[in-house]
């Protein structure tokens, strides 16, 4: 009984390490999904009572962790009946990616300076709304964000799955789960925190302490450069996630990245530098262009369908 017991407990801790270190994987490649989801999630907040910044961003990751126990089953079921669909899934997430990436990065061209008018407009109007108003607004406002964090989170459990591919069963569900409640956590702790800066900001500022204004001044001064980095970040890492995806779905592209680390390995002295560098410069180029032909194929289907809609 006692040696049962013994490989009992043995077997679980062979399990939690197998866990940790492929949720570390999966982390690692999920990466460009989570800058990019912060910032949109921190955005989703934009016009509302800073009393209502916290129960908002509350209510968008109560969504979210209904959306990851929906998807969760959805992708074990996968594992265990359909694995030729996780690769075309994870191929298709990947292109999303670049898709949303080059999308992010066209912003200004595609969208008009009439339509960046419209949505400061509708900001300053938004704070104007009766109780009963802002009440239908904010719920409208969370649903359109879980709805935004269902395609985000079906990114990172599909990508999560990539990276474990072919281990046991139960370490794929158990990475799924712990991955999915600890970015559910971290996502929205950090949204908690990036929103409320401000406010922080504004309290200290109006401190007495020449310490305390000076850093409050400051943190009001850095609040929205932090706001673009984190977007910028989450789009260069979307790119470089993205274009890796597509990379590993196609092994020329995959052997051609693998051939140029290696050539620009042997150069000296910035060899080691280049063959870290040069990967992630290919996977970037990849998912401009799978990005870019995507965008190009959604926009053509926009305007054909524009013009069917405008002839009947």
């Amino acid at each position: 009984m006692a040696v049962s017991l013994l490989a009992l407990l043995d077997d679980i801790a062979f399990l939690a390490d197998d866990v940790a270190a492929m949720s570390k994987i999966a982390a690692k490649k999920t990466a460009g999904v989570l800058g990019d989801d912060i910032a949109l999630n921190a955005d989703q907040v934009t016009g509302f009572a800073p009393s209502r910044e916290l129960p908002v961003v509350f209510a968008v990751a109560k969504g979210s962790a209904i959306n990851k126990a929906i998807l969760v089953p959805i992708a074990l079921l996968l594992v265990a009946f359909a694995p030729w669909a996780l690769t075309p899934l994870l191929m298709i997430g990947g292109a999303f990616l670049c898709f949303e990436g080059v999308e992010k990065v066209f912003h200004k061209f595609l969208h008009s300076e009439a339509e960046d008018k419209a949505r400061h407009a509708e900001l300053i109007t938004h704070v104007q709304l009766t109780p009963d108003q802002l009440l239908a607004a904010e719920k409208e406002k969370i649903k359109g964000a879980v709805r935004t964090d269902f395609i985000l989170s079906a990114e990172i459990v599909v990508i999560s799955l990539g990276t474990i591919q072919g281990a046991p069963f139960m370490t794929q569900a158990a990475v799924l789960v712990a991955i999915s409640i600890a970015f559910t956590i971290g996502v929205y702790l950090v949204v908690a925190g990036v929103v409320k800066l401000d406010d922080l900001g504004l309290y200290l500022a109006a401190g007495v302490n020449g310490a305390k204004k000076a850093a409050g001044r400051f943190i009001l001064w850095i609040t929205p450069y932090l706001m673009k980095t984190l977007s910028i970040l989450g789009t260069v890492a979307m790119f470089l996630v993205g274009g890796g995806i597509i990379a590993h779905g196609f092994p020329f592209l995959h052997h051609f990245a693998e051939h140029a680390a290696h050539e620009a390995q042997e150069l000296p002295t910035v060899g080691n530098v280049l063959a870290f560098g040069t990967p992630l410069l290919i996977n970037m180029a990849i998912g401009l262009v799978v990005g870019s032909l995507v965008l190009a194929l959604v926009y053509l289907y926009k305007k054909t369908f524009r013009k069917s809609a405008a002839a009947h």
